[in-house]
């Protein structure tokens, strides 16, 4: 921020003023006498003329007001122009808490509850229809890209949030750049190992959770890092892989200004689910649902049974918003 210069107010004055005797003396003799009475009235108006003429007027300054040095505080001559508003500061980023503080915080805590709604988690907008679609990353299965998915979002000029793992933004860097110029896109972070986010090591589909406090920072955060590569922002949304996670670990999550979000409706069933189902899946939507889907697994099926479920929820009236907007 760059604060407003004051202007401030400089004068000069050497303070030199005649005495009053050389200033206003009278030169004796005269050519007429005069009463004593009208002498001094004569000397009394030469010494008001002189004094009149000799004191030098003083010189007016930035501020409006006229030097004292050594005297009294000076008065305005004229109302000072006020000055303009300093515009207001912007806030400071927050300083967000250190993997060696959250461990000290969160040590020793224990989960009551790990699944895929637990307290903190988000699972519902406020309003439209959220599509979220994750990119897992993890070798050539979690890298793919469903370009034939996204196409149809564009084609129909749908919004979507995109959740982007760590690993698949280094296997598609073009692609993730793409995206993140895309305006109908709003991108997430999908963390960096794709495991849920625990403080017990816990596991959900066979995925082993993160172990700690620790580890839950480290998924957290490297997805951050990676994704803000692309974006030049932070996100403050994060969907554990498996999208499972423990109470202690939601906590520890916004700690570092995250909201962990789950969904409403499952559209694919993890990239799984035949066209059919993933049509009748996402023909459940409406106001208020986030819907899950995957666009990294271009071989399934997800992207033919969206393409039947659009039109669809379209022709309905249904509208699409992404994630900040749909939970605004």
């Amino acid at each position: 921020m760059r604060p407003d210069e004051e202007a401030s107010a400089t004068s000069t004055d050497d303070g030199a003023v005649p005495p009053a005797a050389a200033a206003c003396g009278v030169r004796p003799g005269s050519a007429s006498p005069l009463t004593r009475r009208a002498m001094l009235a004569a000397t009394g108006g030469l010494l008001l003329a002189a004094c009149a003429q000799s004191t030098p007027r003083p010189s007016a300054t930035a501020s409006g007001l006229s030097p004292s040095p050594g005297g009294p505080a000076p008065t305005p001559s004229a109302r000072p122009t006020p000055p303009s508003p300093s515009p207001s500061a912007s806030p400071a980023p927050p300083v967000w808490p250190t993997r060696e503080q959250l461990v000290q915080e969160f040590a020793g805590r224990k989960p009551k509850k790990f699944g895929i709604v637990v307290p903190g988690v988000v699972s519902e907008g406020r309003r439209d229809i959220a599509l979220t679609f994750d990119a897992c990353g993890g070798g050539r299965l979690g890298n793919g890209f469903d370009a034939k998915l996204i196409k149809l979002l564009e084609g129909h000029d749908v919004p979507a949030t995109l959740f982007l793992n760590g690993r698949w933004i280094e296997a598609n860097p073009t692609i993730a750049a793409d995206l993140a110029a895309n305006p109908r896109f709003e991108l997430a972070n999908h963390g960096w190992e794709h495991r849920p986010l625990t403080v017990t090591g816990k596991s959900a589909y066979g995925i082993q959770g993160t172990a700690g406090p620790g580890e839950a920072y480290d998924e957290i955060v490297r997805g951050i890092d990676a994704l803000g590569e692309v974006t030049g922002e932070r996100s403050p949304y994060f969907r554990p892989g498996t999208a499972w996670s423990d109470d202690v670990a939601v906590e520890l999550a916004a700690r570092l200004g995250v909201s962990v979000i789950a969904f409403t409706i499952n559209g694919d069933a993890g990239a799984t689910a035949p066209k059919r189902a993933v049509a009748a899946n996402f023909g459940k939507a409406k106001d208020g649902s986030i819907v899950l889907a995957h666009f990294n697994r271009p071989e399934h099926a997800t992207a033919e049974g969206l393409d039947k479920a659009l039109p669809r929820l379209l022709d309905a009236g249904s509208v699409f918003a992404t994630l900040t907007a749909a939970l605004s």
